[in-house]
């Protein structure tokens, strides 16, 4: 029995899985469309590689969807669990790639506009990124999960099978790194106050 795609939307990501383990096909791609671009944007972060950041959402919801007529109601929420398998999806291909240095990896194409604003956000982007690249894995992650992705810590923790307290330790230390990497570049990237 298929539910009607309104109600779908208005489900929560646990209600649409079930649907999903029932037969409900309407219902996972709904829920594919709610989280796959969130566990993207993290998983190309993590990897700088859009492509295999999609091979690593597309394997992950597989993941989900093979899982989806054990799902217990209650012991996770289904995306701090896709989170979960996402960042250690990333974290195995990471490993097997440590012998690339960063000279080696292609920088990422512009295809924006030429206009100021958009050079000056992508500039800020970019360096970022590259600071981003410059922090152990696991601040990165907890980094880019916090203040990139906008979960709790709490939910983090749970990713990254730690605990809360150091999902803290792990935020605070790469937010000083990160400040630390791009103080010298302020002026640069077009700020001028203690906003960076």
């Amino acid at each position: 029995m298929n539910v009607p795609f309104d109600s779908l939307t208005q489900a929560s990501d646990e209600a649409l899985l079930v649907l999903y383990g029932n037969g409900d096909r309407e219902a996972a791609r709904v829920l594919t469309l709610r989280l796959s671009p969130r566990v993207l944007g993290f998983a190309i972060r993590m990897l700088k590689d859009r492509a295999e950041a999609e091979d690593v959402v597309q394997e992950a919801m597989l993941k989900l969807w093979n899982i989806a007529q054990e799902w217990r109601q209650g012991e996770a929420k289904v995306s701090t669990w896709l989170y979960r398998v996402v960042s250690n999806l990333c974290t195995d291909r990471l490993r097997r790639k440590r012998g690339v240095g960063l000279d080696e990896i292609a920088e990422p194409l512009d295809d924006a506009p030429g206009a100021e604003a958009t050079l000056q956000t992508h500039a800020r982007l970019s360096a970022l990124d590259a600071a981003l690249l410059q922090l152990p894995e696991r601040q990165r992650q907890a980094v880019i999960l916090r203040h990139i992705e906008g979960l709790k810590n709490s939910e983090i923790a749970e990713i990254m099978n730690v605990g809360v307290e150091a999902i803290e330790s792990l935020t605070a230390r790469g937010k000083r790194s990160l400040a630390a990497i791009l103080q010298g570049k302020k002026e640069e990237l077009g700020y001028t106050d203690d906003g960076l």
